[in-house]
């Protein structure tokens, strides 16, 4: 059963309006018909509130909305990880494509710029790593089916498992060739 009706039907079994439920957990009318018209969704001080007055557990209350919540958690943790992603590949590219330009014809402050700008693409790195940790997606494959809001099957996930330390020794070989590569081009422009 939806949260929407389950205050519903509490409120018409304790013989309470919406303005003398409103009264009782100090919220307006309007926030009431919200809740029961499933617009919003109360706080945690209304729903113990709301579980204290009708005499029911929080589980009780909320019951059905149990698993709407969770999917909504995932939901929010999946755009969370798809902006921090992007982010970071557009800092990471323009770290990149401003290294040699920044340090060339801006001298120390260029430099100084583009440290600031590589600290904060290792900031928005920390917090994509931290959402792979969390949700325990390291290969690509588990990225791209997290980030699309899906779920491998324990095949997949067993086949992916065996991936990761082949493909975490591939990503640093390939960043330091490609650091290398950066450093020679400053090198080769420098000169």
């Amino acid at each position: 059963m939806e949260f929407s009706e389950q205050i519903k039907k509490y409120r018409s079994q304790a013989a309470l309006t919406q303005d003398e439920l409103a009264e009782k957990i100090y919220v307006t009318r309007q926030t009431i018909s919200n809740w029961e018209n499933d617009r919003s969704y109360p706080d945690v001080k209304s729903l113990l509130l709301l579980s204290s007055l009708f005499q029911v557990s929080l589980d009780t209350l909320v019951k059905g909305d149990l698993e709407e919540m969770k999917e909504q958690i995932k939901q929010e943790d999946i755009k969370t990880f798809n902006r921090d992603g992007t982010i970071f590949a557009i800092l990471l590219l323009l770290t990149v494509a401003a290294a040699v330009p920044m340090v060339l014809y801006l001298g120390t402050p260029g430099t100084i710029l583009w440290v600031a700008l590589w600290l904060v693409g290792l900031y928005f790195a920390n917090r994509v790593e931290k959402q792979k940790k969390l949700h325990d997606v390291q290969t690509y494959r588990e990225i791209v089916a997290f980030s699309e809001g899906r779920q491998l099957d324990e095949l997949e996930k067993a086949e992916e498992r065996g991936k990761r330390p082949y493909q975490k020794v591939f990503v640093v070989a390939a960043f330091t060739a490609f650091a290398g590569a950066v450093a020679g081009l400053m090198l080769f422009l420098m000169k």
